[in-house]
């Protein structure tokens, strides 16, 4: 191949639209329908610190899931209502990688009749032994923070 193809080829590489990075993986998984919450047992080798700090302190809240903790939402959707088929159809991400730290924010709608603009969650990783982990969510259109909840 000659040198002019080879300049135009890489440029039209480098050009190209990003593929969703490992970060935004790590999150899709928590839009999937999951019975129950993010908070689960099932779903902590998902999470780091300060995460799940916050979700201990729920466990113990919760009395052993026989009442609610501090948490009572899905944290991934900012409600406790939503239609899962509209979630799914306007589910979108964007990622930001830096080393080993990434914000991945994913916008969503939660009805089909949504009048207000795309909910927003962005969700704080932390690249732990290769793999993903999410340190922290927030929703910035209803100003919380996981890490700030007061589960105490």
């Amino acid at each position: 191949m000659n040198r002019p193809v080879a300049l135009i080829l890489a440029i039209l590489a480098g050009a190209s639209p990003a593929a969703a990075g490992e970060a935004t993986e790590a999150v899709r998984r928590f839009y999937e329908p999951v019975e129950g919450g993010e908070w689960l047992p099932e779903h902590r080798d998902r999470f780091t610190e300060p995460a799940v700090a916050i979700f201990e302190k729920n466990d113990k809240l919760s009395n052993n899931g026989e009442e609610l903790g501090c948490l009572d939402f899905a944290l991934s959707i900012d409600a406790q209502d939503y239609d899962q088929e509209t979630v799914d159809r306007t589910l979108g991400f964007s990622e930001v990688v830096t080393g080993d730290q990434a914000e991945v924010t994913a916008t969503f709608e939660h009805f089909p009749d949504q009048q207000e603009e795309p909910s927003a969650i962005v969700w704080n990783l932390r690249r732990i032994d290769g793999a993903w982990k999410v340190a922290d969510i927030a929703s910035p259109e209803r100003g919380w923070r996981l890490s700030e909840f007061d589960c105490e």
